[in-house]
């Protein structure tokens, strides 16, 4: 999750944004690099929004099947399911280097990327666009709060068991680690999955056209929040860790106190 997201900054902020206020027509706006760096930046989006649902699926493996957990809560599999899902998706994201169109010519050397009209009148590619909407961001939408609500559910019951098989009323307040490891692992489940809902909805959204009541400046404003907030959704999980994780907080904190003693 934290190179996807590192990789989505690099290409999307950096590449992208800054490069265009910055360094405008540069190397990077020959249309045959353009491509490629629009491709592997819709690559990166996708991969980082499904290891987040990889990330959530482990979680709930780990909390809800027991049974299952020794099997796939192993680096093994998380090498597969990562391997697989990057290479899927890059091979999904080829279609969008075929995308593009020169906008200029200088020299017979072709500048810049826009869309071909075959994007726009091409039923190949209208069905092409609509999948990317459904599976990016709607199925990841859907199978967060599908998990989400079997884990809560499952812990919710087992907590009220082992309460009662430790004769513990609802005043007790007897330390239980084992219900304080379950607390910190839903803390952190819903911090990463719920930031990932609230930043992506806006995008999601303006994907599906609701801005179309907004005059031309508030559809000018709502797009750039909404971009803006889908970003940020990639710099808020390594925060989220530090937060919410005491082992990666002391794993942080010992190179720095050794500095210092």
């Amino acid at each position: 999750m934290a190179t996807m997201d590192l990789l989505f900054v690099i290409f999307e902020i950096i590449l992208s944004k800054i490069k265009n206020d910055y360094f405008p027509d540069s190397f990077l706006d020959i249309t045959p690099a353009c491509s490629v760096r629009y491709a592997l930046r819709r690559a990166i989006l996708d991969c980082s929004v499904w290891f987040t649902i990889a990330f959530t699926l482990d979680r709930h493996v780990t909390i809800c099947c027991e049974k299952l957990k020794s099997k796939f809560c192993t680096k093994k599999t998380a090498t597969v399911i990562l391997t697989t899902t990057g290479v899927l998706f890059c091979l999904k994201n080829i279609p969008i280097y075929f995308r593009f169109q020169p906008s200029k010519i200088i020299g017979s050397i072709q500048w810049g990327c826009s869309n071909s009209d075959a994007y726009y009148n091409d039923p190949v590619w209208e069905g092409f666009k609509n999948f990317e909407k459904i599976l990016t961001p709607v199925i990841p939408f859907a199978l967060i709060l599908f998990l989400n609500t079997l884990t809560v559910k499952h812990i919710f019951v087992a907590s009220q068991v082992r309460k009662g098989l430790k004769g513990q009323s609802k005043k007790d307040n007897h330390r239980d680690p084992e219900m304080e490891n379950r607390k910190q692992s839903v803390i952190l489940l819903f911090s990463i999955s719920g930031s990932f809902i609230f930043l992506w909805l806006w995008y999601t959204l303006y994907y599906f056209d609701v801005h179309d009541p907004l005059d031309s400046d508030g559809e000018y404003t709502y797009k750039h929040v909404a971009y803006m907030l889908r970003n940020l959704n990639c710099c808020t999980n390594t925060i989220i860790y530090v937060a919410t994780l005491s082992k990666f907080r002391e794993k942080l904190r010992n190179p720095l106190e050794a500095i210092f003693t």
